[in-house]
């Protein structure tokens, strides 16, 4: 059985055997490929939470204390990607086992790689929903086939063809989205279109992943590769609050590298779009 961690995200103070949701960081940023950072995410997630209150006005709810579990973070090792991704993947595939939900704070976007395939064993019909600046679809980076810029390829070698549906993509090599074409939905700028693929999705088991650089940079300017041209807090929160009754049975929200922005603000939009995909959960 998994530990509660010392510091918890607000109001995650259940007990393992109780709670219904699982919260676990995942501290790794080894392949970022612009500005370090992201493995202090979860850190200044948890810090930073406490300064929200456990009550949502958007969706009229409480953070239940008796839901969430903050089981802390796998030691990960730098340097060794596969490697912390089956760390990442132990301790989600554990989570699922025990009939629980995980939700993993990143880190760099590739940690979502361990996670989702610990989701897709247990789920074999599983598809992906990807909120996120870049298409991450890149066949190598550098040479280097386990990378932030490509975790969305190596899901795919996951899940097949049209499981993967992305929202908010404005970058990425051509050759990306001519790959895509063929193999993903992709939705470039904005998420219109999301009310049909969530109907699509109805009764599926889902796996949502929110790179947080989807937000603009005026909005959340504490990211590894901020990308002008995104969506404000409010269209990201409607977009997470849009999937209401979806089953998502697994999550993540990644890329947050708080000291990049010394003001706070990026952590605090990071732990209130958390609080209310808990809350929605």
């Amino acid at each position: 059985m998994l530990k509660r961690n010392l510091e918890t995200f607000l109001g995650c103070t259940a007990e393992y055997g109780e709670a219904k949701l699982v919260l676990f960081g995942a501290p790794f940023d080894s392949t970022t490929s612009f500005r370090p950072g992201a493995r202090f995410g979860p850190r200044a997630m948890r810090g930073d939470s406490w300064g929200l209150e456990t009550y949502s006005p958007y969706q009229d709810k409480e953070l239940p204390e008796n839901k969430v579990f903050d089981a802390g973070d796998p030691e990960l090792p730098f340097g060794a990607p596969e490697r912390a991704l089956d760390r990442i993947g132990e301790t989600a595939g554990q989570i699922l086992a025990d009939g629980k939900l995980p939700v993993m704070m990143g880190g760099e976007h590739l940690v979502t790689l361990g996670a989702l395939r610990a989701a897709a064993n247990r789920y074999p019909e599983l598809h992906i929903l990807h909120f996120d600046a870049h298409a991450d679809l890149r066949e190598q980076y550098l040479g280097e086939p386990l990378s932030h810029a490509c975790v969305l390829r190596r899901c795919w070698e996951t899940v097949g063809d049209g499981r993967i549906f992305q929202f908010g993509i404005r970058s990425g090599e051509r050759e990306e989205f001519v790959w895509g074409e063929e193999h993903v939905y992709t939705r470039k700028f904005d998420f219109e279109g999301l009310a049909d693929v969530t109907a699509r999705l109805s009764g599926k088991p889902v796996y949502l992943t929110v790179d947080l650089d989807v937000l603009d940079p005026s909005v959340l300017p504490g990211t590894g590769t901020p990308e002008p041209g995104g969506a404000s807090f409010s269209e990201l929160l409607g977009a997470i609050l849009s999937l209401k009754g979806l089953n998502i049975v697994a999550a993540d929200v990644c890329e947050l590298a708080p000291m990049l922005d010394p003001s706070g603000a990026s952590a605090a939009a990071a732990c209130k779009l958390l609080r209310e995909l808990l809350i929605l959960l």
